[in-house]
């Protein structure tokens, strides 16, 4: 296969993630490996600090100009502005921020795809609890080959809907959704009430070339450990300037109030702020910053999408000619994520013995399969070895 720049330059590039060193890393969808300078960035940060003295006058307004920087890079990762932008510490809490910010009432219902993650699954079933919101789950794993997933979301709303919850690039199962096409059904399905879209993110950030507003979804959260590569405990939430306005704070704290002269709050920041609760990681915001400018020093964002599909599109064509291998996508892969069966063997067997190799994969329980991630850092190499391990597994 080609590559958008040569072997020699992406292996000089690599250099920068320790983590890539000595093993064969597939994945980037659980967490991904960090680059020695967000690991030096976050160390400095806790040295200046400790330096200049926690809390004083000088090192508060440079931390918070270091807040607004990260907020700046993220907007540009995603296509939008740093005002839309909330920062979390992952996934599931830029969820709950959206899911438990809505003014819910009895009788109102919640649409989800049956491919959403459990810690969102667990928040939607609490809020049908307390607040008497019915809950449907539609069949989106169906439509990974065959089928139209904007029909089977627009054809399960109902006069009552208000929000849809569902995942761009789906965890399991590899598939990428057709979110502007899904939103736009979403937000034509009523003239009385709006139906709001709330997207996991968890593995489409970093990976897919992303322009918000163009997608015209309304919540879209996402971390910065995955395909960013950046520290667990920092990610974001995106909120559209048309949903901004219908959304509530849950948790409240400093960071979300503007406060008189005498430091009393009296009003909500009117920016992704609003949202924001009190202290943070800082130091572990300057390595997602710094591992956000890493990514930006190898091509653009198409760049490095491209490459991830020529990669996935690889190791897919090659699981191909294992005869007890089974991809569950019938054609190669839109993203870096590729899941596949191995037919006659446990699951979690195997991939515990890739690791005793230096091949780290994960398993998926539904539906019951393995998968890798293929990152840009990702070589075809790396891909050859482990399809050798795979055929020597056993004599596959």
């Amino acid at each position: 296969m080609t590559n958008s720049l040569s072997k020699t330059d992406l292996k000089k590039h690599r250099q920068q993630f320790p983590g890539l060193v000595n093993k064969t890393y597939f994945n980037f969808g659980g967490q991904g490996t960090m680059p020695e300078a967000a690991l030096a960035a976050i160390m400095d940060t806790h040295r200046y600090i400790q330096q200049v003295g926690p809390f004083s006058g000088q090192i508060n307004g440079w931390l918070t100009d270091k807040v607004n920087l990260l907020r700046e890079a993220i907007a540009t990762e995603l296509g939008t502005t740093p005002e839309t932008i909330t920062l979390t510490e992952n996934v599931t809490a830029g969820c709950n921020i959206a899911l438990w910010g809505v003014d819910w009432r009895r009788g109102d219902h919640i649409l989800m795809t049956d491919c959403e993650h459990p810690g969102i699954i667990a928040t939607v079933a609490e809020i049908s609890r307390r607040f008497g919101v019915e809950v449907s789950i539609c069949s989106i794993m169906d439509t990974l080959n065959d089928g139209d997933p904007v029909e089977v979301i627009h054809s399960n709303l109902t006069e009552n809907t208000r929000l849809v919850v569902l995942s761009h690039l789906l965890w399991n199962t590899g598939q990428v959704l057709p979110l502007k096409e899904i939103a736009q059904a979403c937000h034509n399905h009523s003239s009385d009430k709006t139906v709001r879209v709330m997207v996991d993110a968890a593995q489409s950030v970093g990976l897919l070339p992303l322009n918000l507003p163009e997608l015209e979804i309304d919540y879209y959260a996402f971390t910065g450990h995955k395909w960013l590569c950046g520290p667990a405990g920092v990610g974001g939430l995106y909120i559209s300037q048309e949903a901004f306005k219908d959304l509530n704070p849950t948790f409240i704290g400093w960071r979300g109030v503007e406060m008189d002269e005498q430091g009393k709050p009296i009003a909500w920041k009117q920016d992704g702020a609003k949202f924001e609760v009190a202290t943070s990681a800082y130091p572990e915001y300057e390595g997602l910053r710094t591992a956000i400018a890493t990514h930006q020093s190898w091509g653009n964002k198409s760049d490095r999408y491209q490459r991830i599909c020529q990669l996935s599109k690889y190791l897919w064509s090659q699981l191909q000619n294992i005869e007890q291998v089974s991809c569950l996508k019938h054609t190669p892969p839109e993203a870096g994520l590729v899941s596949f069966q191995v037919a006659g063997i446990e699951h979690k067997q195997l991939v515990n013995a890739l690791e005793q190799q230096g091949f780290l994969l994960r398993t998926i329980a539904d539906p019951d399969c393995i998968r890798a991630c293929v990152h840009y850092l990702t070589l075809p190499e790396e891909i050859d070895c482990l399809i050798t391990a795979l055929r020597d597994y056993n004599k596959i």
